[in-house]
């Protein structure tokens, strides 16, 4: 008898044991990250607000870009099938450019993550890529660091060229394509055509929403 009331209070005192570490433990991770979690969210924006610079195009601006984010729930009419990011960027007081986080669909390997500048004027800054599968030694020369492809697009809009010609020069359009790869590009010039339109038609409403969701309105 004695030995059951013994392995009974042993049994009591290692789940007394056990839940004093849990709830110390809890403790320790719930304080940790009271104190570290400013500094992970400091380097998330400084972090963020390098990765947009690039497609600024030398435009001065003077807000935290990850302060003026909008959040667009798909469907929206912007390229891809995910929520599509806008970051607004303000100079003096105003509008200047607004930098768009889009999806090509239509890759040869699948969607391509596309971060695209477009100035208050719809004149495209920069383009980068995010993200692809594309074709190593072919579709992947989208990127920045394998050729200058992308730097065709600097400048850009829909005045110039026409929206007719927005397409690559085996087409009948102004682009050039890649060397041996012509869907990768097809789904590139098409994805910012479709961001140059979006803007076109809901630069107002972009510009003028408060919350993080914004929806679509004609000029």
């Amino acid at each position: 008898m004695s030995a059951t009331i013994e392995a009974t209070e042993s049994v009591w005192r290692g789940g007394l044991i056990l839940g004093a570490l849990a709830a110390l433990c809890t403790t320790l991770v719930a304080t940790t990250h009271r104190f570290t979690a400013p500094r992970i969210l400091a380097n998330e924006q400084a972090y963020l607000e390098e990765s947009l610079k690039p497609v600024l195009g030398g435009i001065e601006y003077e807000q935290e870009l990850s302060k003026s984010k909008l959040t667009l729930p798909v469907p929206h009419a912007l390229p891809g099938n995910d929520p599509a990011e806008i970051y607004r960027i303000y100079a003096d007081g105003e509008p200047a450019a607004a930098l768009f986080v889009i999806s090509a669909r239509d890759g040869f390997s699948g969607s391509i993550k596309l971060l695209v500048g477009v100035k208050i004027d719809g004149t495209i800054t920069r383009v980068r890529v995010l993200q692809h599968r594309e074709t190593p030694g072919l579709g992947d020369k989208i990127e920045s660091s394998r050729s200058d492809w992308l730097e065709q697009f600097d400048n850009a809009s829909l005045g110039n060229p026409l929206p007719d010609l927005w397409l690559i020069r085996r087409d009948g359009g102004s682009f050039d394509q890649l060397t041996g790869a012509s869907v990768t590009p097809r789904a590139v010039i098409k994805a910012l055509k479709e961001t140059l339109l979006y803007f076109e038609t809901n630069r107002l409403s972009v510009f003028e929403a408060a919350a993080d969701d914004v929806g679509e309105t004609d000029e």
